[in-house]
């Protein structure tokens, strides 16, 4: 009798062990197998937030078929206690496994609400974007001009101030090309998640335009270093590469090369053509003779003139008034793309000596000056007739 009872809890723990190893198979599958989920989601993981709290959240986002298996998964792999706040973004079909590590690994949020802003050659702009998990691309929800208001204060959406008080939002500062150092301080100041700003202007053309990714609270000087930094790189990389024979000597004179280039044309296309005309003109002793040069000896790189040129100022001689001066202008006059620079030290090669607006928002070539006032006389009739519209 007792050999039989024996016998008979032997088989029975037996069949306990073989269930029980198949519901740990199962579990394991359900962990690491692809999850329910249909879309992609961005799941946002406050700081002191639980694994427990993250496991519901998946649930009801129906990203995981069992909050209780997640949990263990976590605590197996002694994950729980390495949970980052901030916001990720989980792809269709995630496992488990996949998400415990998404939300354990650290860095960066992944998705979410990214504060940007973008220092332009005319003003300064703050957008405040969300990112789309279906379809990976940033939507914006609010946006405004830093610095409006006057005395009354500035013009602030409340969406962004509810998102500067989230701890999860990314910030980026992104520098146009063609913005002068001047412009880029001032900027600066009226960016409240920046501290550290500092008052003495940057060498004209030291900074790279780019986007930056920043912390809350950081240093804008630390910024300002980075950018300089960047705009060195691009410099030293494209001087080694450059072609032979050109008229200009350093870096520091290819570098204002490139900084008229960037503030003559906003068509990347065109930009080697452009330093083509005037590498030729510096190769044939010729003036330079361009509006942007002029412009910055009037406004020292402060602001933007807001009208056109004046003849007494077109004459005024001027470190930068290159219808008067020969060669290059002493410095920089804005601070150049990579594109610009590497146009400045890799010209095409054109016989072109002359350019001017054609009414497309690109300019029309010549190599002589009959040709040249050929294309004068078209874009002054297309002026002409802009005007009477």
């Amino acid at each position: 009798m007792w050999r039989h009872i024996a016998s008979n809890a032997l088989s029975l723990f037996v069949v306990i062990l073989v269930v029980a190893a198949g519901i740990v198979a199962w579990g394991r599958a359900q962990y690491t197998e692809p999850g329910p989920l249909a879309e992609a989601i961005c799941l946002r993981v406050p700081a002191g937030g639980t694994m427990s709290r993250v496991a519901d959240d998946l649930a009801e986002q129906g990203a995981i078929s069992s909050p209780a298996i997640f949990r263990m998964g976590a605590d197996y792999s002694d994950k729980t206690r390495d949970l980052k706040a901030g916001s990720f973004l989980v792809p269709e079909g995630a496992s488990m496994s996949e998400i415990v590590d998404l939300v354990t690994r650290g860095g960066a949020s992944t998705c979410g609400t990214e504060i940007v802003f973008r220092i332009r050659v005319a003003d300064a702009l703050v957008d405040v974007r969300e990112l789309d998990p279906a379809t990976d691309k940033f939507v914006d929800i609010a946006e405004f001009t830093p610095g409006e208001g006057g005395e009354e204060g500035d013009v602030v959406p409340e969406t962004y101030l509810e998102k500067r008080r989230a701890s999860d939002t990314r910030y980026r500062v992104v520098l146009a090309e063609g913005v002068t150092s001047w412009q880029v301080i001032e900027a600066l100041k009226q960016a409240d998640f920046l501290e550290d700003v500092p008052e003495e202007v940057p060498a004209e053309g030291s900074l790279a335009p780019d986007s930056y990714e920043v912390q809350a609270g950081g240093s804008a000087e630390a910024l300002i270093a980075r950018m300089q930094s960047a705009q060195a790189a691009r410099l030293d990389e494209a001087w080694q590469n450059r072609a032979d024979g050109l008229p200009y000597e350093t870096k520091e004179e290819a570098l204002i090369m490139a900084s008229i280039v960037e503030k003559e044309t906003g068509l990347p296309e065109e930009r080697r053509q452009v330093a083509s005309v005037f590498v030729n003109r510096l190769r044939a002793g010729m003036r330079l003779q361009t509006d942007p040069t002029v412009i910055y000896g009037v406004t020292n790189g402060q602001g933007v003139l807001g009208r056109g040129l004046r003849q007494s100022e077109l004459a005024r001689e001027t470190p930068y008034n290159t219808y008067v001066i020969s060669g290059l202008p002493p410095t920089p006059i804005a601070n150049p793309g990579l594109l610009a620079i590497e146009a400045a030290l890799n010209p095409d090669e054109t016989e072109y000596l002359f350019f001017v607006a054609d009414g497309t928002g690109g300019h029309a070539f010549a190599e002589t000056l009959a040709e040249h006032n050929e294309n004068v006389a078209r874009w002054r009739a297309i002026e002409a007739e802009r005007a009477n519209q």
